[in-house]
């Protein structure tokens, strides 16, 4: 068995794995979210705001579990976050779905609601339904760090929905771009944002929309983020499908594209067959010293990025 030296963002090696070990035998009685709150306890595992990251330590034991390191207890019931499964039904708004087309100008000013906070809103439960049925990837419930962006327009018709979330742990085109070391990367990762989700609905063909919506979120996402977590962030990254998108609205946003992903997935090449889609890498910086920053981190209050976990499926992807 050869361990890996980081798991989930953290230092990882035979000391951890035989304190979980230990963990499992000394408390067979336990639950599997028993386990998860105790371990991250035990660690201190926290995000730059002081939340327990529970379920980082969660997706840490499932990862051990499925390697055969470890056994864990029988799953009691269904995970509370919805990872893979469809969302609930949602509170179905009476839109209107009749295509809209013109100009900017003729939208009026955009509203833009930020709304990942409002647990038992409409306003979320219709964005995330809005995404489940209308995005091609679809949409599962968030864990993680996150905002969800509602974009209205003069005349409170909604337009579009933009997620973001935490970002991959490694990408070497963008790692490259920025020039940090590993160190520097564990130490900062929770700078960057990814653009998870972007959906202009259906109906709605407005020319220069897309980009006028990354740029009026740019310009604000870092006070949001900061208010909500905070913690600031320096750099956006998003991963555009090569094939299926041109990435037209971020090069017109002036996002940069630094590279492409290899297709390999995060569970590498099988038989030569690519694992999954090749992707482009965008990347915009929120200020002229976001790579200074990101090089020269602050440290956080457990030395560990905020990453995130089981959501979205993708979880925290290593993207070559």
């Amino acid at each position: 068995m050869v361990l890996p030296s980081r798991m989930q963002g953290r230092n990882f090696g035979p000391a951890q794995l035989n304190e979980i070990r230990t963990l499992l035998r000394e408390h067979p009685e336990w639950s599997r979210y028993q386990l998860s709150r105790q371990l991250a306890l035990r660690w201190n595992w926290r995000s730059p705001s002081g939340q327990l990251k529970d379920m980082a330590a969660r997706t840490l034991l499932l990862k051990l579990a499925q390697r055969s390191w470890i056994e864990l207890p029988p799953l009691i019931r269904a995970s509370p976050t919805r990872s893979g499964r469809a969302p609930a039904p949602a509170l179905r708004a009476d839109w209107d779905s009749s295509p809209l087309q013109g100009t900017l100008a003729e939208l009026g000013p955009l509203h833009i609601e930020e709304v990942s906070g409002r647990t038992r809103s409409a306003s979320r439960a219709q964005l995330e339904d809005c995404l489940h049925r209308h995005h091609y990837l679809g949409y599962q419930a968030r864990v993680g760090e996150n905002l969800q962006y509602w974009v209205r327009g003069g005349d409170s018709r909604p337009l579009a929905c933009v997620v973001f979330g935490a970002p991959a742990w490694q990408c070497a085109p963008r790692d490259r771009w920025i020039t940090w070391s590993c160190e520097q990367r564990s130490l900062a990762l929770a700078s960057i944002v990814n653009n998870t989700r972007f959906l202009i609905l259906p109906w709605v063909q407005v020319p220069q929309l897309a980009s006028h919506i990354l740029g009026a979120i740019a310009r604000r996402i870092a006070a949001d983020w900061t208010a909500k977590y905070h913690h600031p962030i320096h750099l956006l990254e998003t991963f555009v499908e090569r094939g299926r998108f041109r990435a037209t609205a971020y090069r017109a946003a002036n996002w940069t594209c630094v590279g492409s992903t290899q297709g390999r997935g995060r569970q590498g090449p099988r038989a030569g067959i690519l694992s999954t889609s090749i992707k482009d890498i965008y990347l915009y910086g929120l200020h002229p010293s976001w790579r200074q920053r990101l090089c020269t981190p602050s440290a956080t209050s457990n030395g560990e990025p905020s990453a995130k976990t089981g959501a979205d499926s993708r979880g925290v992807p290593a993207v070559d």
